[in-house]
């Protein structure tokens, strides 16, 4: 099975997600965020291949972007070579500045597994965060996507990219053996001159949650809960959190 975080497969990730994710209008809608509250400062925590990075770098915002896989931040880098890319795990980083404000992008909350590790999360954000830093970042609603997946469900997402075509076969279920967690099984396939030829799979346990366990997550971790924003976006029926640090 391969992974399309790193060996050589990173590099269709990125061409993917450009057709997938609008990063121009994610960049419109946190900047608003962070201006209505007076943050020019940033960390994107799943920073990915950096596809939102170059927005916030070309409006003149102090960012910078970790991930856990240093072949997506070699891409990152590339593509951005002003900015500053830290390889980290979310559940355990330590910036040598703290900053103003804290992003967690393409629901990828969805990767804290355990209990543990959303506390050990959120433990590291607010110890990165200035006093009265602002934090965001959205998760899938299980109260929503689990009811349309019952049973399971077949998805299949098209990307069209520098004249290349992908397609990306889904098939989630539930999987409620620890929290709620769902099975997202995916095949990758590249499509040329009428040719369809499989090139990666995926098999991934991961998590959705509640808005009453962030609720109680944020208040246990000495934040302030400011508003939960529910936010199309594709894939999967997804909510906003935004909080400010005590």
């Amino acid at each position: 099975m391969q992974s399309l975080y790193a060996n050589g497969f990173e590099t269709i990730y990125d061409e993917m997600y450009q057709t997938f994710i609008d990063y121009e209008d994610e960049f419109v809608f946190y900047s608003a965020l962070l201006n209505q509250y007076q943050k020019k400062q940033v960390l994107e925590i799943g920073c990915g291949s950096g596809n939102l990075a170059r927005f916030f770098i070309d409006n003149n915002y102090k960012y910078s972007g970790l991930d856990y896989s240093a072949d997506m931040l070699q891409i990152c880098t590339l593509k951005n070579s002003k900015s500053n890319f830290i390889l980290g795990d979310m559940t355990q980083f330590l910036l040598k500045n703290k900053t103003e404000s804290i992003i967690i992008t393409g629901r990828t909350s969805s990767y804290l597994l355990t209990n543990k590790d959303v506390f050990s999360c959120l433990k590291s954000v607010h110890q990165n965060l200035k006093t009265g830093g602002l934090f965001c970042f959205d998760f899938i609603d299980a109260n929503r996507f689990f009811k349309e997946i019952k049973g399971g469900k077949e998805v299949k997402h098209t990307a069209v990219f520098d004249q290349k075509k992908y397609e990306r076969i889904s098939f989630f279920n539930t999987n409620t053996s620890e929290n709620l967690m769902f099975n997202w099984d995916s095949k990758y396939y590249e499509c040329t001159q009428g040719k369809i030829k499989l090139i990666a799979e995926d098999r991934s346990e991961v998590r959705a949650f509640t808005k009453n366990e962030w609720e109680l997550y944020l208040h246990l971790n000495n934040f302030e809960m400011v508003e939960f924003i529910d936010r199309k976006s594709y894939a999967f029926d997804t909510y906003v959190v935004v909080a400010k640090k005590i």
